[in-house]
């Protein structure tokens, strides 16, 4: 990765890997770099639950009225400014056989050039019975999906085993044989030896392969998993959040700013009411240059999707100059205000390493106090 880009991915230590340092100045709100993922999938879930998305880059389908009609459980809702609708629903396209859903031609293109023709459900319609197993195995929240194992097992047999893409998937960091086995268990739950034999049975039984055989062996699906586990960056998207942006740059009168700001919030809080938290078409995706990004508790970048599909965008958080490693950070601003034992039972748990950030050693000698002893009144005043 050449530094003329601004950045650079090097390697940091044996026990931290690899980090992603600048290479020149960066202001605050300023974008480092714009990224397409390598492979990306919706979660089974999510799509299960009538969260339509295109199937290559999780582009939401619905129009911004029917988004908010299912998620406010209320079909009598007229959403103002349609026209402001980031959805072209005429640019749609489907695979003639299994009538998969793709955004436009582009995307319909990509994806059969990439994988698609390769795991078609109308070619291999035992596809369909593993992916109900694996939600059977896999419950909402979601971390990832199989859809992700199948894409790139597709990439790998359509491009007929080319050591170049073989290559760039070796790149995602696998870790040691221990934190593979972490991460299945994280992924899995403690009877992961035994769902992943299910799994496997059903993949070999549904997919025959002539160039990805060392990725549907046990051994190759069980080190898909981790890498998958490892370095998948989660991917959300929103019709009705980028209409939002949309029309709060719109120009109108002040009475029709109000009315329209009052319908925002009113929508909101009956999504909240009806479906809690689960607003987005949520996903996940292999990154190159992202994979390089370390944690910190307090972070200089963010990861944001601004364009409504599975393009990263990372934007510098605060200033940063040459030199300085550029970190996001893997939890939610209200984690973040939690104590130092907190958030490192968590990374712990979810995360499978134990944070050294300069915030998390500057705090070495705070009480152990972990999240189950926070009060709830402290927990209220996050907003969480």
């Amino acid at each position: 990765m050449s530094s003329d880009c601004g950045f650079e991915c090097k390697k940091i230590s044996e026990l931290k890997g690899i980090g992603l340092f600048a290479t020149k100045s960066y202001r605050e709100g300023e974008t480092i770099f714009v990224e397409d993922p390598l492979v990306a999938a919706q979660f089974s879930w999510n799509e299960a639950y009538g969260y339509l998305a295109c199937h290559h880059c999780l582009r939401p389908l619905e129009t911004v009225e029917e988004n908010v009609k299912r998620l406010t459980n209320n079909s009598n809702i007229i959403v103002p400014l349609p026209k402001l609708c980031s959805t072209d629903q005429s640019k749609h396209r489907a695979c003639e056989l299994c009538e998969i859903q793709f955004c436009s031609d582009v995307c319909k293109e990509l994806a059969f050039q990439q994988y698609h023709n390769a795991i078609c459900f109308a070619k291999k319609p035992s596809l369909l019975g593993l992916c109900e197993k694996w939600k059977k195995i896999h419950y909402p929240p979601e971390t990832t999906s199989i859809m992700l194992l199948l894409k790139i097992i597709g990439m790998v047999e359509q491009a007929e085993g080319n050591e170049e893409l073989m290559n760039r998937f070796l790149n995602f960091s696998h870790g040691s044989s221990d934190e593979r086995e972490g991460m299945l268990l994280k992924l899995f739950g403690p009877e992961n030896s035994e769902k992943l034999k299910i799994l496997h049975t059903q993949l070999t039984q549904s997919l025959s392969v002539r160039h990805a055989g060392s990725l549907v062996s046990e051994e190759g699906m069980k080190s898909l998993f981790a890498l998958i586990g490892r370095n998948g960056q989660g991917i959300g998207t929103s019709v009705f959040s980028e209409w939002v942006k949309v029309v709060e740059k719109h120009e109108m009168s002040n009475e029709d700013k109000e009315r329209t700001d009052n319908f925002i919030d009113a929508v909101y809080q009956a999504m909240d009411e009806y479906v809690g938290t689960f607003l987005n078409t949520e996903g996940s995706g292999l990154y190159e240059t992202q994979r390089c990004i370390n944690h910190s508790c307090s972070p200089n970048a963010v990861v944001t999707f601004p364009y409504s599909n599975s393009t990263l965008l990372l934007q510098a958080k605060t200033n940063i100059e040459p030199g300085d490693e550029i970190c996001i950070s893997y939890l939610d601003d209200c984690q973040l205000e939690r104590s130092r034992h907190s958030r490192n039972k968590d990374f712990r748990d979810y995360y499978l390493f134990e944070c050294t950030c300069e915030k998390c050693l500057s705090q070495l000698n705070d009480p152990d106090v972990t999240s189950e002893e926070e009060s709830e009144e402290e927990v209220e005043d996050m907003d969480c």
